[in-house]
């Protein structure tokens, strides 16, 4: 059975939207999607004025990012947020992917998706003020670089995502070796690596 969950997984997306309010008390909407079989998050587009017909066009962007690695999609997991229209559901069915809606009011219908706005929430918008669209853009663009590149995932036996597209590193004693911390986001995270 774990197989065959694993399996499907490769094939899935999860689409939802998350709200930041700003310093000055405005409202910013990022389109948040995430690959269920690697745990990549992807920015699709960051607004103040979600629309259906933005949302559409963010879902284009998401395609053509997504490059080779579309072949693979089967599903697209998705609340039943206004915002995404029939025309939404329809840029995915042109490319063969079939978009299930998440039942009413059943968060956990979509939690991949919902777990990891969770963490953009605790990990990082808790700890930063936001000044404005440009800020937020910049900021989840180091972040989910980050969380793509470097930070280890226990659903991913603690590899990042990037790495579960390769062959897992091999294990090493890092007793022998000087390790060198690079923080991220002015400290708000860090990274660490081997130095030569």
């Amino acid at each position: 059975m774990s197989a065959i969950l694993t399996s499907q997984a490769k094939g899935i997306v999860a689409v939802d939207f998350m709200h930041v309010d700003t310093v000055f008390l405005r409202r910013i909407h990022a389109l948040i999607v995430v690959e269920h079989g690697t745990r990549r998050a992807h920015l699709a587009g960051i607004t103040a004025n979600p629309t259906g017909a933005w949302t559409v066009q963010a879902a284009r962007n998401l395609l053509m990012d997504l490059g080779k690695r579309i072949d693979t999609l089967t599903f697209v997991l998705r609340d039943r947020d206004s915002r995404f229209t029939r025309a939404f559901d329809a840029a995915f069915a042109a490319e063969g992917i079939r978009t299930l809606p998440s039942p009413p009011q059943a968060p956990r219908a979509n939690a991949i998706c919902e777990r990891m706005i969770g963490s953009l929430r605790r990990e990082l918008l808790d700890s930063i003020l936001i000044v404005n669209e440009q800020h937020l853009r910049r900021v989840l663009a180091v972040y989910l670089w980050h969380f793509n590149i470097a930070r280890p995932h226990r659903s991913l036996k603690q590899l990042a995502p990037a790495q579960t597209e390769t062959l897992p590193p091999t294990p090493i004693d890092l007793a022998d070796y000087r390790v060198r911390r690079r923080l991220v986001l002015d400290g708000l995270t860090s990274e660490y690596k081997i130095v030569a």
